[in-house]
């Protein structure tokens, strides 16, 4: 893997440059106190995830991948700027053994502990000062267990492999600042026997083949969120066109080709729906990723093209894709606010659905309100007073969720609504949020106190 390493090193910048930049920026701040960043930013559910003192401007993930075993050798640039006076940072990480870390193209020293990475740079770092590490690793990857039992990461398929990292488990296969305040740009140069396909999120660069293997080079221009980054590996088929005027690839596992046809075929109209509902689409890619592998269980919205374990339907397509809008482009600031995702996808599958010729959403509503208050699976608990990160993905978070929307539609009128829904998606493109900051602007524009109603919605137990 050193020559992975090296020829990624040296095709993405100059390390030199960006090692003498950090040394002159702390000889500098010599009078400074330079402190080891945060090991955590203190989420609620995930206190480990992210880290402080450092803000990623952009990943570059080289990565080859040996089917034979199920093992990658890897490096992962990261271009990032000093926020505070550092003398050591910590990544997270889960993933195989490493190799190597540099900082300022010089040798780092590291140490694990659990998902930590801990490294101390040679020279620190002073604030504002632009600087790369460099991680090289080996070995088996795999999947890390959520708190609600199920697994993400990296799941090995019968042909290849294929990541879906929600919420906390790219550092399985790659180290990063795994919160969703700190997005990024992405470059992915991936190696994969020529064979096979290897597909990653945004915009494909080039395919170039290298006797008995292939490079992949993806760019993911617009910042994303590290658990939104994706790769997967395998026998796929390939179709290139546009969406409502994107630049779309979709790769599908020959398997269920068929079976997937009907639905992707939608996406247009998917699209154009969202459009009105949520303004242009964010992104200059769209696609998906269709894989065998339903041993996973759930699709995911990764950024620009979503995974399905499965032949989606056009309802679970409209979700993904809502998704590109409210919760990839607009993310939440804290993993307890998962309803900023969740309940707005879910009501936007509900308007697809009406708009396919099925119940509108005021008559879904209706028949989801007559759920008995002693059903306490349906209605508990709270979508946005959640217990702890094993009931993050429940069922209320969606369903309920976006009843809370719907009861919001209800209340302010479609058209005050739909107002909302445009000015909150287009606002805060490419930003955080959170739910106190849609509140302040549905009751702003709708000039009516709204309290009452987010409170009965999202945050007591019991049927509202």
């Amino acid at each position: 893997m050193t020559s992975v390493a090296g020829s990624s090193s040296t095709r993405w910048g100059c390390a030199a440059v960006l090692a003498l930049t950090t040394l002159l920026a702390g000889s500098a701040h010599a009078g400074a106190e330079f402190t080891p960043g945060a090991a955590g930013l203190g989420d609620p559910f995930f206190p480990k995830a992210g880290n402080g003192g450092y803000d990623v401007r952009e990943y570059r993930i080289s990565l080859r991948y040996r089917p034979r075993g199920d093992a990658i050798d890897a490096s992962t640039n990261i271009d990032a700027t000093a926020t505070q006076d550092l003398s050591s940072f910590d990544l997270d990480y889960r993933g195989p053994q490493i190799r190597s870390v540099e900082v300022g193209g010089a040798p780092a020293a590291y140490a694990r502990d659990e998902q930590e990475l801990i490294v101390t740079p040679g020279a620190p770092i002073a604030t504002g000062s632009e600087f790369r590490v460099v991680v090289s690793y080996r070995g088996r990857v795999g999947t890390v267990t959520d708190p609600d039992g199920s697994r993400s990461g990296w799941f090995n398929t019968e042909d290849g492999s294929v990541v879906v990292a929600q919420p906390t488990s790219a550092p399985a296969w790659y180290p990063a600042n795994d919160y969703p305040i700190d997005k990024a740009r992405f470059k992915f140069e991936l190696t994969v026997p020529k064979r096979l396909e290897a597909i990653a999120n945004g915009r494909l660069v080039k395919r170039e083949q290298r006797g008995s293997h292939s490079t992949w080079l993806w760019k993911q221009e617009e910042p994303m969120a590290t658990y939104l980054a994706t790769v997967a590996t395998g026998q796929f088929a390939l179709r290139r066109s546009k969406v409502g005027g994107i630049r779309s690839i979709t790769a599908v596992d020959p398997q269920v080709l068929k079976r997937s046809k009907r639905a992707l075929g939608k996406s247009g109209r998917i699209v154009a729906l969202l459009e009105e509902l949520f303004g242009p689409y964010p992104f200059s890619h769209i696609g998906a990723i269709v894989d065998d592998a339903n041993f996973i269980g759930y699709a995911l919205e990764t950024q620009t093209r979503p995974v399905y374990d499965r032949p989606p339907g056009a309802v679970l397509i409209a979700h993904e894709l809502a998704h590109q809008w409210l919760g990839n482009s607009v993310s939440l600031s804290s993993w307890p606010e998962i309803w900023l995702n969740e309940g707005f996808a879910t009501w936007a599958e509900w308007r697809w659905a009406e708009e396919a010729g099925g119940l509108t959403t005021a008559q879904r509503f209706k028949l989801l309100r007559r759920t008995p208050a002693g059903q306490n699976g349906f209605w508990n608990p709270p979508p946005a007073a959640l217990p702890g990160p094993q009931k993050l993905f429940s069922d209320p978070v969606y369903v309920r969720g976006a009843m809370a929307l719907e009861a919001l539609r209800r209340e302010i009128g479609g058209r005050t609504f739909l107002a909302i829904l445009r000015e909150w998606a287009t606002a805060n493109a490419y930003g955080n949020v959170t739910i106190a900051e849609f509140i302040a602007l549905a009751e702003a524009r709708s000039g009516q106190e709204l309290n009452g109603l987010f409170d009965a919605w999202l945050l007591q137990r019991g049927k509202p």
